[in-house]
């Protein structure tokens, strides 16, 4: 049987059943995704138009002059250990190297896109920002941030010294801006962020290349410890480096979210060998890859179910949510915000959103989904606020051999099953993703609404009013149950028929 299939952007081909046509098929995608393999991870906001007014101090040019990343453009990306660069061949020619490299993109076979064992304090000329930081949720509930910030001294990124640090610097000025901006809550926001926080703040996401606003990157990837140095990666033995309002559901949002990450670590490995096996025309490995990947996708699942043993949904709603918040798309803060020192005009930037996490959109891309344009284009916006090398893992495998077309040029049945267990897996955890959200968000809007509506009544703990400015979005600005269930009908239309 002969059937019309559709490349990667390419015109429709005639690929037949047998192993041949899959070698045939698979060998011009071989020299590509080796060609487009050897270009280095990109840097920068893409997307994010810089301001029209931009201070950054001498001191702090040149801080960042020394903070130029491994895999990013003006540093050498060095090789994994063991690495080797492209062999020749007996007769002279060069085969193609191993694509991705996970080294190349600051990703690890053991902690996948988490930060290992990030650093947990600044060096001594930053304990100002430290002891902010330490004491955010008490600062917050006494109304007192916004003027121990005011109190805070001028510093320069010039003293931090190699990724671990910059990440550090960047989790806890996040943390700090969100607790300064949303103190009294969404009818009390400010419009301009003082200079001692935005200049530094700028400063250090420019060095890592990204936007200067809490992500998926500071608040789950780069904010864990272990209480023992030598203990497991369990949600018992683990804490938030800097935390918000919240108390014991904060702290369970964090984990368990950084626990789905974790999850996925074999998936991340899964998609190296799957595209290696299919340069490879090696089908054996290539099933088993898919097999890993989707038991990968269902402990996900399972990780994310945690979350009802360890947030509370009145508590996430009424006084968590609103510290993920950005200001963009998001009525509370229509303008924006002021960068003082570095802007003189309002920035808008998204606020912390799952749809940052590198994770569904390097499973998407391996697996082909193709989601509709409105909701494309939000994902796509997303990646702007992933680190860099992160951000160019996506797209090397976005740019390397189309895995849909390989499962159907070779005709294989238990490759095909393999593959549709994946897309089964990936909608089956959007769909279970919904339910967590209709629990943590729109029954509790509901339940905030019922309560600010009974005289006397306190619609939500500790701080009091709940916010309702994004009752119907998500807090990186999505209208989130037709975003949701979008990508998840999308993910479901990606199944290989019979």
């Amino acid at each position: 049987m002969t059937a019309l299939t559709q490349g990667k952007g390419g015109p429709p081909s005639l690929l037949h059943g047998n192993r041949d046509q899959c070698l045939l098929h698979d060998k011009a995608l071989s020299a590509t995704f080796t060609r487009v393999c050897s270009d280095p991870p990109a840097i920068g906001w893409p997307g994010l138009a810089p301001p029209k007014t931009r201070y950054i101090p001498a001191a702090g040019q040149a801080a960042l002059a020394q903070h130029i990343l491994p895999g990013q453009p003006g540093h050498s990306t060095p090789r994994a250990h063991g690495q080797r660069p492209a062999m020749e061949a007996d007769d002279g020619t060069e085969e193609p190297s191993l694509p991705l490299a996970l080294t190349r993109f600051q990703v690890s076979e053991e902690f996948g896109f988490l930060l290992p064992d990030p650093l947990t304090e600044l060096p001594e000329p930053y304990s100002p920002w430290m002891e902010v930081a330490h004491q955010l949720p008490q600062l917050i509930a006494s109304h007192r941030l916004r003027s121990r910030v005011h109190q805070m001294p001028q510093l320069s990124a010039r003293h931090l010294r190699g990724r671990e640090e910059l990440h550090l610097a960047h989790l806890v000025l996040s943390f700090i801006t969100m607790g300064y901006v949303w103190q009294e809550g969404e009818e009390g926001t400010v419009q301009v962020l003082p200079r001692n926080l935005a200049v530094p703040y700028w400063e250090v996401s420019e060095a890592l290349g990204l936007p200067p606003i809490l992500s998926h990157a500071d608040f789950v990837l780069a904010n864990w410890r272990r209480k023992d140095p030598n203990g497991p990666l369990e949600i018992e033995n683990l804490d938030p480096i800097i935390t918000l309002p919240g108390g014991e559901s904060l702290r369970g949002f964090v984990l368990v979210t950084l626990l789905v990450e974790k999850a996925a670590v074999p998936g991340i490995t899964a998609i190296v060998r799957a595209l290696h096996a299919i340069l490879q025309h090696d089908e054996e490995t290539l099933q088993r890859a898919l097999e890993e990947l989707a038991g990968a996708i269902e402990a996900m699942r399972e990780a994310l179910r945690r979350m009802h043993d360890h947030v509370d949904p009145a508590v996430f709603y009424a006084v968590i949510r609103i510290f993920l918040s950005g200001w963009k798309d998001n009525p509370a803060m229509p303008a924006g915000l002021v960068y003082e020192g570095v802007s003189e005009e309002p920035l808008a930037f998204s606020g912390g959103s799952a749809a940052q996490s590198t994770v569904l959109h390097a499973f998407d891309e391996l697996l082909g989904i193709r989601h509709s344009q409105d909701t494309a284009a939000f994902l796509h916006r997303m990646r702007n606020y992933m680190p860099p090398p992160h951000r160019a893992f996506v797209e090397e495998i976005q740019r390397g051999p189309s895995l849909k077309q390989h499962v159907l040029s070779c005709r294989d049945r238990r490759l095909r099953g393999a593959f549709n267990r994946c897309v089964a897996a990936l909608a089956e955890f959007r769909s279970y993703h919904i339910t967590v959200v209709t629990k943590y968000v729109a029954v509790a809007a509901a339940k905030a609404r019922a309560g600010r509506a009974e005289p006397g009544a306190r619609a939500g703990p500790a701080l009091g009013k709940a916010p309702s400015a994004l009752e119907a979005k998500g807090t990186g600005g999505s209208h989130i149950f037709s975003f949701l269930k979008s990508i998840r009908d999308t993910t479901r239309e990606g199944m290989i028929s019979a």
